[in-house]
């Protein structure tokens, strides 16, 4: 069964997270960059977003942001 669009970019982030492109305390694009660069809709990236949070690659301060979790 092919992945849904969330999936993928889930999967896409979290690549640039492993990879080092995106370090540990990097501030993410907002979500309406993320919607804008990858073509998709807000509720797509909310639930990617929340892969990576669930997972513990992400942490999200309040009305600052959301930002590359240290990884232990």
């Amino acid at each position: 069964m092919p992945k849904q669009q969330y999936q993928v970019l889930a999967d896409t982030l979290r690549e640039k997270i492993e990879s080092g492109e995106w370090p540990p305390g990097t501030k993410l694009p907002s979500r309406a960059q993320l919607c804008k660069e990858y073509g998709v809709s807000d509720t797509v990236v909310g639930k990617a977003m929340m892969i990576l949070r669930a997972t513990g690659r992400t942490e999200t301060l309040e009305g600052v942001g959301v930002f590359v979790a240290e990884r232990a």
